[in-house]
Formats: C-alpha cells, sequence, structure tokens
C-alpha cells in the first residue's frame, strides 16, 4: 500500500555491530531500518528518502520504498511488457490492427536493448517478434503469445532468448534519449532505405500508444518519455509517382489481358474493372454482393449504375483472426460499421459486372468473386494474373520499371482519372473512401496541375463582377 505517512529518523551508532549505523523509518504502521558501516552511507541513504519526499512521493508500506524505487524493483523488461501489452489490446482489436501492432513492436523492441552483442539477423529477430512474441495463440482456455503454447523453429527459439535476456527494463526509458533509437528504427525499412511517411506515422502511433499504458494504466513511467524527444522522422514523398500510373488506354489494356487468361481470368475480369473504374479497395471488391450493384436496364447500355458499399474483407492473414480465416469481415476503412459509401459506376463497369453475373453468378452469399472453394480470393492469385498481364502488354524496358507494378496501381489510375477530368476533389475523395487531406497528401501533383483550369474559372468570375 502507498502512503504519504512517512517518518524518516535520524542515524544512531549501535557499537560492537559489523555495520553500526542504523537508519531507521516508519512508512503508515510499518518501521523499516537499514544498517551501513560508514555514517555517511546512512546519511546519504536518509538525504535519498527525504528527497523523495519532497518530491512529494507515496512509499510503499510493506517495502519502506519511495514509489519511483518500488516501480524500478518491479520493472518489466521492454520486451516483456510489450507482449503484456500485446494481450490487452488483441481481444477488442480488429485482425488488421493486430497484426499492424505486432509489426510496429517488432521493429521498436530490437532497439531498446542493453547491447547488441551477439544479436541474430535483424530479419530473423523482426520475424520471432512479429510472428512469434507479439502474435496471440489461443491454448485451454488461455490466450497467450504463440511461443509459449507452440514450439518455434530453433532459430526463433534463439532470437527470442538473446532479446529476453538484453532487453532494456522499462524504468530506463525515464530516461528520454534512450528512446531516440527506437524512434528511428521507425523510421527505416529492413533494407535501410526510408520508410513511407504513411508507414512511420502508423508505427509512431502505435508506440506512443504502448507508452501511455505504460504510465497511465500500469504505472510503470511517470510519464510519456515520447513527448519529451525532440524528434521528427526523416521527410520522404508520400506522393504518388504519376509516371508509373497507368493511363486510360494502358488500364484498358491490361484488363483485358487479364481476361484471355484462361477461366480465372475471365472470372477475375471485373474484379480489376472495379479496381479502375470504381476505383475500389481489393477488400471491398472482395465482399462486393450482387445486391451492392444496381445496374441500369438492358435498354439504357449508356446509363451508369452504382455500388452501394457497406463491408471490406482485407486479407491478414490467420493467424491474426479468431477464425483462423485468411481475412476479416470489417466496416469501411476508417468508417464506423454500417456506414456505406456509394460509388457510381460507367457504363463499361456496369457492362462488365452484367457479363461477370451471367456467365459465372455468385457465391452462395451473393458475392461477385470467389476462389475456387468459394472463399476469398486470394492476392496472390490476382498479383500472379496481373504479372501476365504486365508481360503480356508492356514492353521489356516498361515491364523493367514500377509502371502498374501491382493491381493497386489500377486505384491509384482510377482517382487520378477522375481528378484530371475536373471532378471535384470532394466528390473524388468521397467515391474513393478518402478524407480530403489524404487526397491531396497522395494526389497533390495532379491537383496542383489543375491551377490553370481553376485560374480561367476565377478570372471569369471576376470579369462577371466587373
Amino acid at each position: 500500500m502507498l502512503t504519504y505517512d512517512v517518518d524518516i529518523w535520524s542515524v544512531r551508532k549501535r557499537s560492537g555491530r559489523p555495520k553500526p549505523f542504523e537508519l531507521r523509518w516508519r512508512v503508515g504502521q510499518r518501521s523499516h531500518s537499514r544498517s551501513f558501516k560508514l555514517k555517511a552511507q546512512a546519511e546519504g541513504r536518509s538525504s535519498e528518502l527525504l528527497a523523495a519526499l519532497r518530491d512529494r512521493q507515496q512509499f510503499d508500506e510493506e517495502t519502506g520504498l519511495p514509489a519511483h524505487e518500488l516501480a524500478a524493483l518491479n520493472s518489466p523488461t521492454v520486451f516483456e511488457h510489450a507482449a503484456a501489452y500485446v494481450a490487452m489490446k488483441w481481444p477488442q482489436a480488429a485482425a488488421k490492427h493486430r497484426a499492424s501492432i505486432a509489426e510496429a513492436l517488432a521493429v521498436a523492441v530490437p532497439a531498446l536493448v542493453t547491447t547488441t552483442r551477439g544479436a541474430p539477423e535483424r530479419a530473423v529477430l523482426r520475424a520471432a517478434l512479429y510472428q512469434w512474441a507479439y502474435r496471440m495463440a489461443s491454448g485451454p482456455g488461455v490466450l497467450a503469445p504463440r511461443h509459449t503454447l507452440e514450439e518455434p523453429p530453433a532459430e526463433v527459439r534463439s532470437a527470442l532468448t538473446w532479446i529476453a535476456q538484453h532487453s532494456m527494463q522499462v524504468k530506463d526509458l525515464e530516461s528520454p534519449d534512450r528512446l531516440r533509437p527506437a524512434l528511428n528504427a521507425l523510421a527505416v525499412r529492413i533494407d535501410g532505405r526510408p520508410a513511407a511517411e504513411n508507414t512511420v506515422r502508423r508505427k509512431l502511433m502505435v508506440l506512443s500508444n504502448f507508452l501511455r499504458y505504460t504510465v497511465e494504466e500500469k504505472g510503470l513511467l511517470t510519464a510519456n518519455p515520447l513527448h519529451r524527444v525532440d524528434w521528427r522522422p526523416p521527410e520522404t514523398e508520400d506522393e504518388i509517382d504519376f509516371r508509373y500510373v497507368p493511363g486510360p488506354d494502358l488500364a484498358r489494356r491490361l484488363i483485358a489481358a487479364v481476361s484471355t487468361q484462361g477461366s480465372r481470368g475471365e472470372h477475375l475480369a471485373a474484379f480489376f474493372g472495379c479496381l479502375y473504374y470504381a476505383a475500389m479497395r481489393p477488400g471491398e471488391i472482395a465482399s462486393l454482393k450482387e445486391n451492392d450493384c444496381t445496374l441500369p436496364s438492358l435498354d439504357a447500355p449508356s446509363d451508369w449504375g452504382q455500388l452501394l458499399l457497406g463491408e471490406s474483407r482485407p486479407e491478414v492473414g490467420g493467424g491474426w483472426t479468431d477464425d483462423g480465416a485468411s481475412y476479416e469481415a470489417r466496416a469501411l476503412k476508417r468508417r464506423a460499421r454500417g456506414a456505406v459509401r456509394v460509388v457510381p459506376i460507367p457504363p463499361v463497369l456496369v457492362k462488365a459486372i452484367r457479363a461477370h453475373l451471367a456467365a459465372h453468378g455468385t457465391a452462395a452469399d451473393g458475392r461477385l468473386f470467389r476462389a475456387a472453394n468459394g472463399g476469398r480470393v486470394r492476392s496472390t492469385e490476382y498479383c500472379d494474373l496481373w504479372s501476365t498481364a504486365r508481360a503480356a502488354v508492356l514492353s521489356e524496358p516498361e515491364a523493367a520499371s514500377p509502371l502498374a507494378e501491382v493491381p493497386y496501381s489500377l486505384r491509384h489510375a482510377g482517382v487520378s482519372l477522375w481528378i484530371k477530368s475536373g471532378v471535384d476533389p470532394a466528390e473524388v475523395a468521397a467515391r474513393a473512401g478518402h478524407s480530403i487531406a489524404v487526397l491531396y497528401r497522395f494526389y497533390a501533383k495532379i491537383l496542383k496541375g489543375d491551377q490553370g483550369r481553376s485560374n480561367r474559372l476565377i478570372e471569369r468570375g471576376l470579369a462577371e463582377e466587373g
């Protein structure tokens, strides 16, 4: 029990003892004493206790120690405490967020060590933390770090043993400069190149929350050291490099090249059409159902349709979900559960969806696109189709470049087309499921490039006023 009821008595000498100088003090109802060989030692300890009182620290009645000394005595290692944090967050966190927490801690914790001597390879240690220490598993009535319930490979076990032995204690973070190596680690990728600003921001948010939990819920630190470190991540360019975003003609040819790749290519041609013409995320497309699609009459082939999006199935890996599925069904990104997004779709996508339904029907639950066994289409499958399409459509130099490097390039291409076509940025953001701030951060070059058109509109308005 912690209390402010403390008395510290003067040092007394007891002759004939190996340690004759005794310091006595009382905390609450209990008396405490400690003996020293030299009077200066006893008086020095007395001064430490008095300083703690002046700092308005409480004392522990059982041990007689000031609160900060008690915390230091009981301080876990950063490695252990991070595992406790993961266990606290796990039950309420979405699968994607669980993986994000583990990823951030797997980067930060290896930087918070007492020595790097004998350290495992960085990739091995990071994988050991990400896949084993900070990924929870279920046993008989228990939720615990995976490595405590399953036997990991030898190199993983060795890496976890090393970090357990050399991780600094949480109390060491009272010195803010101890945190700097972890912050620097968040700012670089495992290959040493600068991490994207968005990635650094996401990992920094996890670290900040971890430290807030350490201070506010566990009381292991007196203040969040993050607020006392003068640190900024290196500046990186988050804007999309539009040299490598496919234009309309190339996007159409790539989608057509997907459709020629046998039955799976035919099945997923409209999947890629949704990426481009509706600028949907892959997880949103994986969840798209027939009753989400409002298609115009066959008698009106030039009319637009509409998609009503209310769910996403992002791929995350079975180790992060409660049911072992490789995806999770969740609300739209950065939207509350139940929120929907309306996306008008042009006739070309209406035609593609209608043809898909006629040729392939739907899964039992109404989803348009599914794996052979009816589950979610895996990213490995549609990425393989995309790689083959690139090889067929692009020249050799183009194929060796980042041009249309991944299927997600089609979403960038779709949003870029809308902006270049003069659609209001707020409407672009709404259709794409972005915030205005995110739209301007990633598509600033295109938006700024349209300033001439904006200037002409303003001039026209000014002329009309005159």
